[in-house]
């Protein structure tokens, strides 16, 4: 098993480097100032389940990097963490996520996405539309308290989805909008509660009006 999980390594690393995320820590109040990253002493994808993680991406046909451990400064890191390439559906905004998270978000996708798109809409997914992952700051960009799981690269947040016929089911508006988008967004949020570690939705709090918020902490919080 660990000399597959090192070629699939061999494999996927051929593929480009991360892009630069499109939205900064400087458009939420109170974020920290990220200082330059430091790759850490060990390398990344080392231990058995990461390397378990990595095989289980390419098994499943998802195109990824692998990247280096990095301790970015203020708490703030990247551990055993791929930049997904192609998950079968283009995805917005895309930075470093952890291996776990990255597999269950490309079976989130695969499982649960577009089918549902199939079922409320009778069209495709074109396009998953995020806020991104990796951002070193506290939680909901707070000046205080703790970290947020982005600054572990550990969490995404979705924002909406783009159909085949030109719609777009945004969680800002859709999450209480007509039945169809009401409906595929619910089915969405029941599924990523059993995928995800924490869940959250606009029913949640203010903070979270515009979009699902997905990681891999917790012991299956749901809100």
């Amino acid at each position: 098993m660990l000399v597959a999980a090192t070629a699939a390594f061999a494999l996927s690393a051929c593929f480009g480097a991360p892009d630069v995320m499109k939205r900064s820590d400087a458009k939420r109040p109170g974020a920290k100032t990220v200082q330059r990253p430091q790759v850490t002493g060990a390398p990344s994808f080392t231990s058995t389940d990461a390397q378990q993680c990595a095989f289980d991406l390419k098994q499943a046909g998802v195109r990824f990097t692998p990247l280096p451990n990095q301790d970015h400064g203020g708490g703030c890191s990247s551990i055993d963490s791929v930049k997904l390439l192609d998950i079968g559906t283009p995805v917005t905004n895309l930075g470093p996520m952890t291996c776990p998270l990255a597999r269950n978000f490309a079976a989130w996708a695969q499982y649960a996405v577009r089918p549902a798109a199939r079922k409320y809409f009778g069209t495709e997914v074109v396009k998953i539309e995020t806020y991104g992952t990796y951002s070193c700051r506290n939680i909901y960009g707070g000046r205080s308290g703790r970290l947020s799981q982005h600054a572990y690269s550990n969490a995404i947040d979705v924002a909406g989805f783009v159909l085949a016929d030109g719609r777009r089911i945004m969680l800002d508006g859709g999450w209480k909008g007509d039945r169809p988008s009401q409906d595929f967004l619910r089915a969405l949020h029941k599924s990523a509660c059993r995928r995800f570690g924490t869940v959250l939705s606009p029913d949640y709090n203010a903070a979270h009006y515009n979009h699902f918020h997905l990681d891999m902490s917790g012991n299956g919080f749901c809100r």
